[in-house]
């Protein structure tokens, strides 16, 4: 029956009316659009209403307002008096939160618009409060429901959702995890190296560089995704499910009234649920506490304390690198007489080095020494080195310059150009349409000279030479020799650190005649001062950055 009464022999108000719908991922299906549109649909016919166009969103919570695109536009365009009637299903439709609901209706009837539902009828403001208290505890109750059930699994020893680097779900038991073995040897080498002192960055960099599988899809490893936050304790080596343990509860997420976008919050220790997962074991237990003393020191530590705790395994722990597929080094174990070998790792990980070889370590670590004193120890050549590297820097520099001032003149011109063109326009002077083309012309030659500009590299700086640099350059060198140890394991607790203000990595290859061929590759930042250098150039080695280095055996 239509709602609205007829007269004999007068023709009926039609009304302009809309549609509404939406389905929240968790809950339906991308059918379930059509099913309410079609309910819509019919409801019109019924009550003599023109419908006139139907919005939706699809896979939208109703939680929030916030991010339903459709929704804001329907409340939009009833502003401007396009339609009369918003029909949806129910009033949970539009909103499961009460402020939310309660808002719509009173946007909506200010602009002299009714909210019909399918089921309801009429909306009122009796009824949109009932709906609107009913809809938000539904959605809050189902969300407990929801964790309890989680924790249910958890209690189990199974999965509560989201994949963790390093497993796979099972295919046939829900909720069950299997290790995934490459991703697992990524995860041992993550741990491994950083017990060795290598830092976070320079993790990621390697991995990237070798190629590892990332995850999540990422585009390159992250360091962030390797250390993680110590108050979530989130992050690869803070993962509690490599040790054999699944924790769950460590934080939720709560929706944003004013953006409606999801934030995590940490929840407190004492809410977390723990439950032992030994067959999930990726890292053993010695490892493992090794690396949470470093990420985890104890309270009241120093930074002393922190580096001492970061101090390397071996003085060239990280810093190896294969001469035939540039990937990482790292040790494979010792053969009978007791030796430390090392090998490639993207060739332990994926076997996709075209040339893998294995190497005795203690027979590298003595051939950079070798190296060191013998090709370091030249303060002329270096004096000279830096030199030569600032003349060509200063004449690169002086032509970058020239380049830049042409082109910030350049845009200061087609920018000044472009306002007179606008302040025409505005005071009604000249040809209209002229005006146009010409402003459209210079729009187009200022975004070609701004992209330009930014595509120019930085305006670099000379570097210096320290005054003090050179004598403690070659006194550092000196003093690696006498710190080894017998055993060629850096026993000196100074060794590792000494060799990393010199070295920025260490290369081995074999040549044609099978013998070991050993490349050095010098760290300058304990030479050069460069305190207006970015943050990548001072960070790390020039060598990879400026190009002014060759690849030889001497630094």
């Amino acid at each position: 029956m239509s709602l609205h009464s007829r007269r004999e022999g007068t023709n009926p108000v039609i009304r302009k009316a809309v549609g509404y719908s939406r389905y929240s991922t968790d809950l339906q299906n991308e059918r379930s659009i059509e099913d309410q549109e079609a309910l819509i649909r019919k409801y019109a016919s019924i009550n003599d209403l023109a419908l006139d166009r139907l919005y939706s969103d699809a896979a939208q919570s109703g939680a929030s307002i916030l991010g339903r695109d459709s929704l804001l536009q329907l409340l939009a365009d009833a502003k401007t008096g396009a339609f009369d009637v918003v029909i949806v299903e129910e009033l949970d439709r539009l909103s499961r939160d009460m402020e939310d609901l309660a808002g719509i209706h009173k946007r909506l009837s200010f602009a002299g618009v009714e909210i019909m539902a399918v089921h309801e009828g009429v909306a009122s403001t009796v009824t949109v409060g009932l709906r609107g208290l009913v809809g938000q505890l539904f959605r809050e109750d189902n969300a407990r429901k929801i964790r309890r059930g989680l924790s249910g699994r958890v209690s189990q020893g199974l999965s509560a959702g989201g994949r963790a680097f390093g497993y796979r779900p099972h295919p046939s038991e829900k909720g069950r995890l299997i290790i995934q073995d490459d991703e697992a040897e990524i995860i041992r080498r993550i741990f491994r190296e950083f017990s060795e002192g290598r830092s976070p960055i320079d993790i990621a960099i390697n991995l990237t560089r070798d190629g590892c599988p990332m995850p999540r899809s990422a585009k390159a490893w992250q360091s962030s995704t390797i250390y993680g936050w110590a108050e979530r304790r989130s992050g690869i080596l803070r993962n509690d499910l490599y040790a054999g343990k699944i924790v769950w509860n460590k934080s939720k997420m709560v929706k944003d009234p004013e953006t409606g976008r999801r934030v995590s919050r940490p929840n407190p220790p004492s809410d977390w649920q723990t439950k032992e997962a030994p067959d999930l074991r990726i890292i053993d237990q010695d490892l493992w506490e090794r690396v949470q003393v470093m990420v985890e020191p104890r309270q009241g530590a120093t930074q002393s304390d922190r580096a001492k705790m970061r101090r390397p395994v071996r003085p060239l722990s990280g810093l190896l690198r294969c001469g035939s597929c540039g990937g990482g080094m790292s040790a494979k174990g010792k053969d009978k007489s007791g030796r430390t070998r090392i090998e490639c790792t993207r060739h332990s990980l994926s076997r996709s080095c075209p040339a893998p070889r294995t190497w005795y370590l203690d027979l590298v670590e003595e051939a950079v020494i070798g190296l060191l004193r013998k090709e370091l120890d030249k303060p002329d050549l270096l004096k000279l080195y830096v030199t030569e590297y600032n003349r060509a820097r200063a004449e690169f520099a002086a032509a970058n310059g020239q380049r830049r001032s042409k082109l910030e003149r350049r845009v200061q011109q087609l920018d000044s150009e472009i306002s007179r063109l606008v302040q025409f326009v505005t005071r009604g002077i000249g040809d209209t349409d002229r005006i146009a083309k010409e402003y459209e012309a210079r729009c187009a030659e200022l975004a070609d000279a701004k992209l330009e500009l930014s595509l120019e590299p930085s305006p670099l700086n000379a570097v210096s030479l320290h005054p003090m640099a050179v004598d403690g350059y070659r006194k550092d060198l000196m003093a690696l020799a006498p710190i080894m140890g017998a055993d060629h394991s850096g026993g000196s607790a100074n060794f590792a650190e000494t060799l990393r203000k010199l070295i920025e990595s260490v290369t081995v290859t074999e040549r044609e005649t099978g013998q070991m061929e050993v490349v050095v590759t010098g760290r300058l930042r304990a030479l050069i001062d460069a305190p207006r250098m970015s943050r990548k150039t001072s960070g790390g080695t020039m060598v990879a950055e400026e190009g002014f280095e060759p690849p030889t055996q001497g630094l």
